[in-house]
C-alpha cells in the first residue's frame, strides 16, 4: 500500500501542469482468469518540457509510447506509476499492459458464481482504483472524456457509463462493444460491469422530455428475487423529486442499477451505471429496515448523479460534501417522495447514533478533514463524512431555509456542471439565497471537530408555571467549540394515555446559556423535549423531571421521531457512563415490544446487546445476558405473528443465545419442532440460527458442511464460514485465524464473515491466546494486503469481547512503539478506545 499512496501536493502539482481530453480504453477480458489486456491512449495538454507521471497498477507493462516515441517499461514504470518526461504542449500517451483481477472488491473484481460456475466482473473505482484496470492521472480534478472498447465473452452483458452499443464479432465466441465517450467526467465514477447477468429494463421521460432508459441487472442465480417493478418505482420517483428540487434534468444518457456480488459498501455513484450490493437483492425475507435503508441507498446513489458525478470535489478534503448531500437529499427525498414518510426518524436513530459515536472516538476530525493522501481518504470514509455530515447539512437547511437551501443548491448545479469545485462554491449560492452569513456558522460546524451537549435549564413557580427557561449548552475539554443551534423545543403531555406534543418553538441558540423568553409564563409540561424534530447535532439530555416521565412512559410517546430522540438520549447517557448500562437493558426490556419503527427496534436492540455484553459489570454480565435472552425470545413468542418485530426479536434472540435452554428453543425453532405462527425458516434465517448452535458448541463441523452443500451458494459459502469460525474451540479459532493471516486467497465476504464468527465467543477465554498474535500481524498485514482486506482484519480481528485492562495495555503497548503509518494507527486507537468506553461503562454499572 505505502507505493500507491498519492499526496495532496502531488495532485496539486501535477494539476498545475496537465490537462486531460480524451481517454480511449481498450480492455480484454477473454484473456484468463487472472490478467486482461489493458490499452490506454490518452490525449492531453501539458507545460512544455515539464515531468509528471501517470497511474497505472499493473501486473506488466508490454509498451508506453509517448508522443510516438517508445519508452523502455522497465525504466519508466515501477507497476504503479509510468513516469513521463520531456512533455509538449499537446500530448498522445498509449499504455500497452496486463492487470490483475481482484477478489478484494477493488479494481475489476472477479467472482465465479458457486451455483453455475458463471463469471461475473464489476469495478469499484474510489476512491483510487481505476488506475487497476487502466492508465489514468488518478485524481478528481483531472476530469476528461472516457472511451471503452470492451472484448468479452459474446453472450455477457456488459455495461459501461455510455449506452451500451451493439457489439461486433471478435472471433473465437467472443464480441466487441465499443462505446460512445462519456462526458466529462472524474476517473473515479468510470465503470465495467460484465458477465451473464440477468436484466430487466424500462424507461422514463426526464424533465426535459428525454426518453432514460433504465436497467436493473443482477446474477442469474438470484434474479428471481429481484423485485424490478417496486426498484423502477422508486428510482422514477427519486427522478421526478430531483429534477424539481434541483431544477436540474438528469445529467447522463442512461441509469442502469447493477446488484453485483462480494460488494464492499452499500452502493457506489459510478455515472449512470451504479452497483448495488447485491444483499440488497432479497432471497429471504428481511426486516422493513432494511427494506427501508435500500430505498434511502437507490435515492443516495441517484443524488450523486448531480452532487459528486454532474459537479464534483476538487479534492478529497471535500469529501464529507459529497457524501453528506447524499446522505441528506435521500432522507428528504425517501420521506417526500416515497411510501416511507419517518425516514426522518430512521435518520436520527441510525446516523445519528453513528455521527455520535465517530465525533467522540480519539480520531474524531472536522467535518472538513485534512487529507494529506489517499490512506487519509479512505479511513475518513467515516460517521463524520457521512453521518455528521449528513446531520451538519440538515441543521444549515434550517439555518438557512428549505426553499432557498434548494434554490441555492440548483444555481451551484447551473454554475458549475461538468467541473470541479470547494466547498466555498456551494456557500457562495446560499448566501446568495437565503442572505445569511454562513462565514462564521462554516468555521464553527465545518472546520472544528466533537459534539456539543444541550440541557434544559427549567424554574416553574408553586403552581407549575415556568419562571426561567434557558438552553445550556456544553463541549468537551479537548474540543470546547461552542456551536450556533437551529432548534425546536417540543412540549409533550399525557391525553388519553399518550404523550403528545402540545406545544413548540422554534429558537435559535448560540453561547454556552440561551435564555427562551417566549416560554416563561406557560405551564409546565410532563415532558420538554429539546431538539424536537431532530433539526440540531447536538447529544440531548433530558432534564430530571422529564426523563422521570419519558423512563414511564417511552411507549406512550406518540411520536415515533420524538420517541427515537428520547431512545436515542438515553442511550448516550449510557455510553458515557452517566447511566447505569443494567438500567438501560431494564429500559429497552420494558418498552421494546410496542415500538413501532422497523429501524429503532433494530437499532435499539443492537444497543441492547452491546450494553449486556461490553457496558454490564463483569461480575453482572453472564446473569443479565442471560435475561436479555429469555426475555426476547419470550418477546417473540407473543409478538404479533409474522410481524416485523417477532422476525427481530427472533434474529436478535439467536444472537446472544448461550444457556442450553436457550439453544435448545434455537434448535427446536430451527428443526421446526417449536415453530413460531407467522414465523418461516427461510435459508438465511435458518443460517442465522445455524451459527448461534455453532457459537453455542452444539453442532459441529459435519453439521456445518451438511447444510453449505444444501445452500451451495455465495450466501451459502459465507454463512458456512462464520460458523465454522464461531464454534467454540481453540482448533476452530486457529484455523479460523490462519485462513485469513496466513493465506491470502479468501475474497472480502469471507474476511469479514470469518472475522465475525472469530469474534463471537461465549467464553471470551478463547481469545486471549491471540491478543499477543493480533499485535504481531498488524505492520506486515498492512504492507502485504490491500486496504479494503488489512481494514477488515484490523478491525475485525481485535479481541474486543475481552475488553479488559490487560487488553489496553496490550494496545497501548502497540501504539507506543508502532509511530508509522498514520492511517494504521487511527484504526487501532479506535479499537481501543471502545474498550476504554466499555471500561468506564462497567464501572459505572458496578457502582
Amino acid at each position: 500500500m505505502p507505493g500507491e499512496n498519492l499526496t495532496r501536493i502531488e495532485a496539486q502539482e501535477r494539476a498545475a501542469l496537465v490537462t486531460v481530453q480524451k481517454y480511449a480504453i481498450s480492455l480484454d477480458l477473454t484473456t484468463g482468469p487472472e490478467t486482461f489486456a489493458s490499452t490506454t491512449t490518452v490525449t492531453f495538454t501539458a507545460t512544455p518540457g515539464a515531468s509528471t507521471f501517470i497511474d497505472a497498477i499493473t501486473r506488466t507493462v508490454h509498451a508506453v509510447t509517448l508522443n510516438g516515441v517508445d519508452l523502455d517499461p522497465a525504466s519508466v514504470s515501477d507497476g504503479i506509476r509510468i513516469q513521463l518526461d520531456g512533455l509538449a504542449a499537446e500530448n498522445t500517451l498509449t499504455v500497452v499492459a496486463d492487470a490483475e483481477y481482484t477478489n478484494t472488491g477493488e479494481g475489476l473484481h472477479r467472482f465465479v458464481d458457486p451455483v453455475d460456475n458463471e463469471v461475473y466482473l464489476y469495478s469499484q473505482f474510489e476512491v483510487p482504483d481505476s488506475r487497476r484496470v487502466f492508465a489514468v492521472f488518478e485524481q478528481p480534478d483531472l476530469k476528461a472524456a472516457f472511451q471503452f472498447t470492451v472484448t468479452a465473452p459474446g453472450e455477457w452483458e456488459v455495461v459501461s457509463n455510455s449506452t451500451t452499443p451493439e457489439p461486433t464479432d471478435a472471433g473465437n465466441g467472443a464480441k466487441t462493444w465499443a462505446f460512445e465517450p462519456t462526458h466529462t467526467i472524474s476517473s473515479y465514477i468510470t465503470a465495467l460491469i460484465a458477465g451473464p447477468y440477468a436484466v430487466i429494463r424500462s424507461e422514463l421521460t426526464s424533465s426535459d422530455g428525454r426518453i432514460i432508459p433504465l436497467g436493473l441487472f443482477s446474477r442469474k442465480s438470484l434474479s428471481q428475487f429481484l423485485d424490478s417493478d417496486y426498484l423502477f418505482e422508486k428510482t422514477r420517483q427519486g427522478f421526478a423529486y430531483f429534477e424539481e428540487k434541483f431544477n436540474y434534468p438528469y445529467p447522463f444518457d442512461k441509469y442502469d442499477q447493477l446488484f453485483v456480488p462480494e460488494f464492499n459498501a452499500g452502493a457506489m455513484e459510478n455515472a449512470g451505471a451504479v452497483t448495488f450490493t447485491e444483499t440488497y437483492v432479497f432471497r429471504s425475507k428481511v426486516t422493513d429496515a432494511i427494506k427501508e435503508r435500500r430505498v434511502v441507498t437507490v435515492l443516495h446513489e441517484l443524488a450523486h448523479m448531480w452532487f459528486g458525478d454532474l459537479v464534483t470535489m476538487k479534492w478529497w478534503n471535500d469529501l464529507w460534501l459529497n457524501e453528506s448531500f447524499a446522505e441528506w437529499a435521500s432522507t428528504i427525498a425517501t420521506a417526500e417522495a416515497t411510501e416511507w414518510t419517518e425516514a426522518w426518524t430512521t435518520f436520527a436513530v441510525m446516523e445519528k447514533s453513528w455521527a455520535y459515536k465517530q465525533d467522540q472516538l480519539p480520531s474524531t476530525h472536522p467535518v472538513v478533514a485534512t487529507i494529506t493522501d489517499f490512506d487519509d481518504v479512505l479511513v475518513n470514509f467515516d460517521g463524520i463524512t457521512y453521518a455528521k455530515g449528513g446531520s451538519v447539512l440538515k441543521q444549515l437547511v434550517a439555518w438557512v431555509g428549505r426553499d432557498e437551501f434548494f434554490a441555492g443548491v440548483a444555481s451551484y448545479f447551473a454554475k458549475h456542471q461538468w467541473g470541479n469545485t470547494e466547498l466555498n462554491d456551494l456557500l457562495v449560492e446560499l448566501e446568495a439565497s437565503s442572505g445569511r452569513d454562513l462565514s462564521g456558522w462554516a468555521a464553527k460546524w465545518l472546520e472544528t471537530a466533537g459534539v456539543n451537549t444541550l440541557r434544559p435549564e427549567i424554574a416553574v413557580d408553586a403552581a407549575g408555571v415556568i419562571t426561567g427557561f434557558s438552553v445550556l449548552q456544553s463541549a468537551t475539554a479537548d474540543y470546547p467549540t461552542i456551536r450556533p443551534h437551529r432548534l425546536a423545543i417540543g412540549f409533550y403531555d399525557l391525553v388519553d394515555g399518550q404523550l403528545v406534543r402540545t406545544h413548540r418553538v422554534e429558537i435559535d441558540v448560540d453561547g454556552e446559556k440561551t435564555d427562551v423568553a417566549e416560554l416563561v409564563g406557560r405551564a409546565r409540561p410532563a415532558l420538554v423535549l429539546l431538539n424536537d424534530d431532530d433539526l440540531a447535532y447536538a447529544k440531548i439530555r433530558l432534564d430530571p423531571a422529564s426523563q422521570e416521565v419519558a423512563l414511564e412512559n417511552l411507549a406512550a410517546i406518540e411520536s415515533p421521531l420524538a420517541r427515537a430522540i428520547v431512545w436515542g438520549a438515553i442511550w448516550d447517557a449510557t455510553r458515557d457512563a452517566e447511566t447505569g448500562a443494567r438500567d438501560f437493558v431494564s429500559l429497552v426490556l420494558g418498552n421494546i415490544a410496542s415500538e413501532t419503527e422497523s429501524t429503532t427496534l433494530r437499532t435499539v436492540l443492537g444497543q441492547l446487546v452491546l450494553a449486556a455484553n461490553y457496558y454490564v459489570a463483569p461480575e453482572f454480565q453472564a446473569s443479565t445476558l442471560t435475561e436479555v435472552g429469555d426475555a426476547l425470545w419470550s418477546l417473540a413468542q407473543h409478538a404479533e405473528p409474522g410481524s416485523d418485530a417477532q422476525f427481530q426479536f427472533v434474529k436478535f434472540f439467536a444472537s446472544v443465545a448461550a444457556t442450553d435452554s436457550q439453544l435448545a428453543s434455537v434448535a427446536a425453532l430451527r428443526n421446526g419442532t417449536v415453530p413460531l405462527e407467522g414465523l418461516e425458516i427461510d435459508t438465511d434465517l435458518a443460517w442465522e440460527l445455524l451459527i448461534a448452535l455453532a457459537a453455542g458448541g452444539k453442532v459441529d463441523g459435519a453439521e456445518i458442511d451438511a447444510a453449505h452443500a444444501a445452500d451451495n451458494t455465495a450466501t451459502g459459502a459465507q454463512s458456512a464460514a462464520q460458523a465454522r469460525a464461531a464454534l467454540p474451540t481453540p482448533e476452530a479459532k486457529q484455523a479460523a485465524w490462519d485462513s485469513l493471516i496466513e493465506t491470502d486467497t479468501a475474497p472480502n465476504t469471507i474476511v469479514r464473515v470469518t472475522a465475525a464468527g472469530f469474534l463471537r465467543a461465549n467464553d471470551t477465554s478463547l481469545l486471549e491466546p491471540f491478543v499477543d498474535t493480533y499485535f504481531a500481524m498488524l505492520q506486515p498485514i498492512w504492507v502485504s494486503r490491500s486496504f479494503s482486506i488489512a481494514e477488515k482484519l484490523i478491525i475485525g480481528l481485535y479481541p474486543s469481547p475481552l475488553a479488559n485492562q490487560a487488553l489496553v495495555e496490550a494496545t497501548r503497548t502497540w501504539l507506543d512503539a508502532n509511530p508509522e503509518p498514520v492511517a494504521l494507527r487511527r484504526l487501532v486507537i479506535e479499537n481501543l478506545a471502545g474498550v476504554e468506553r466499555s471500561l468506564a461503562a462497567q464501572a459505572r454499572d458496578a457502582e
